[in-house]
């Protein structure tokens, strides 16, 4: 992936810019994203993980090849250039089958591999960290990289073209997906530079023993844990004084840089200081979906007060405890408290219940509600910030509700763009 290298040699130049991901599969998330990436003459890198998307559908019920050329169709509609989007693999590996032994997780991880890469994926998160049926929830770097390598291979002979590869390896706590609501939230420490060091140096063996020489120097970024995270009710904030020490662990591989994720939530400033720290890839996914459910919650608010009852919030609060199983990892609380992180949790695991059926209805009645002509500003001011409502009357090809639900994603998205671009 040549635009990720090309931000890489940039970032490890001196420059403080790094590419964002967006990790999303919502078509409001991403038309917004595309909107924002046209307009400000940007490039965009969508990523799919392997739990939305994979051989048998993921979540999302569409293989590699049906979301690139869905994501490719939504761009047309939203007059995005179609070469202006990118394409990675988030989390690719053994993980969305890691209660099966480790044999057939990998079968099926080198099929998932394969087809990524087939259908135009080039950026591709080599993750095989944590543990299948019968062994440690997270094996140690010798495992992790010996089959980080098995699956580079796959991809090396799958791929139409090689070198148009990317690839990222490593990765840090929580899993995909979020913090678990099991684990101590107090405090998250950055990855252990003399960690980060032994992972580079097990994976580089791995492909050496491999016979990958040629492909090691496509591998070019390292997942790590900078120090920062969001938990289903509060956001562990990245403290911007503390030392670099886990830049010195690039010295020896100019070609390297990190990347962070669960950087959503964070203040807008942190992007900046993580990219001269050589973070060249943040990602975002939960607060884009979080941003756009406060969006819908508000314009659903709108629609009660102008006598239209919709009741996105019941609908949605329905399917989530009539199905509990995207949540009840990440959620340990009961009564108002549950019901409350059902709906505004930062995990935001609503986001699993977008795509049901009830709840692209209650969406399609909302905005069918709100049709008619736009209410008077003073209207729009009780239930949107002003430079959302001023974002959303730029979009004036929409429908002014759906153009204030991509506004709200896009402020979450601008202060990444300007650290891509170098304005941060």
């Amino acid at each position: 992936m040549k635009l990720l290298r090309d931000i890489i040699d940039r970032n490890r130049a001196g420059q403080p810019v790094a590419l964002v991901s967006v990790c999303s599969a919502h078509p409001l998330v991403l038309a917004a994203a595309m909107r924002l990436a046209q307009s400000q003459d940007q490039p965009l890198l969508i990523e799919a993980t392997s739990n939305q998307v994979n051989q048998f559908g993921g979540y999302t019920g569409m293989r590699p090849a049906d979301f690139v050329q869905w994501v490719r169709d939504l761009a047309l509609r939203h007059n995005t250039a179609p070469d202006r989007l990118h394409f990675g693999g988030d989390h690719l590996g053994p993980q969305v089958w890691r209660r099966e032994p480790a044999g057939d997780a990998m079968a099926k991880a080198r099929d998932l591999m394969a087809e990524f890469v087939a259908a135009g994926f080039t950026k591709i998160h080599l993750d095989c960290s944590e543990g299948c049926a019968g062994e440690a929830a997270q094996v140690g770097d010798a495992v992790s990289a010996e089959r980080a390598a098995d699956l580079a291979a796959i991809c090396e002979g799958a791929a139409p073209d090689p070198q148009a590869l990317s690839y990222c390896f490593g990765t840090e706590v929580p899993p995909p997906g979020g913090a678990r609501a099991d684990e101590n939230h107090d405090h998250v420490a950055p990855t252990d530079p003399a960690a980060a060091a032994a992972t580079i140096a097990a994976h580089r063996a791995a492909f050496a023993a491999r016979g990958l020489d040629a492909a090691w120097p496509r591998m070019v970024a390292l997942v790590v844990q900078p120090g920062l995270e969001f938990t289903p009710d509060h956001v562990i904030r990245f403290d911007t004084d503390q030392p670099d020490l886990l830049s010195p662990v690039l010295d020896p591989h100019p070609g390297m840089a990190f990347e962070a994720h669960s950087t959503d939530y964070q203040a807008d400033a942190v992007y900046p200081d993580l990219a001269r720290r050589h973070f060249a890839v943040l990602k975002v996914g939960p607060a884009l979906t979080f941003a756009m459910r406060r969006a819908l919650y508000a314009l659903d608010a709108l629609a009660r007060w102008q006598g239209a009852a919709i009741g996105l919030p019941g609908v949605m609060e329905s399917l989530m405890r009539d199905d509990p199983g995207p949540w009840a990892a990440h959620y340990q609380a009961q009564g108002d408290a549950l019901r409350d992180l059902l709906h505004f949790g930062y995990a935001d695991r609503i986001r699993y219940y977008w795509t049901r059926p009830q709840a692209v209805a209650a969406v399609d009645r909302l905005m069918a509600a709100l049709s008619g002509p736009r209410p008077a500003a003073p209207v729009l001011d009780q239930f949107f910030a002003p430079d959302t409502i001023a974002r959303a009357s730029a979009m004036d090809d929409l429908p002014w509700a759906e153009a204030l639900v991509l506004a709200e994603v896009q402020g979450i998205l601008l202060p990444y763009f300007a650290c891509q671009t170098g304005a941060a």
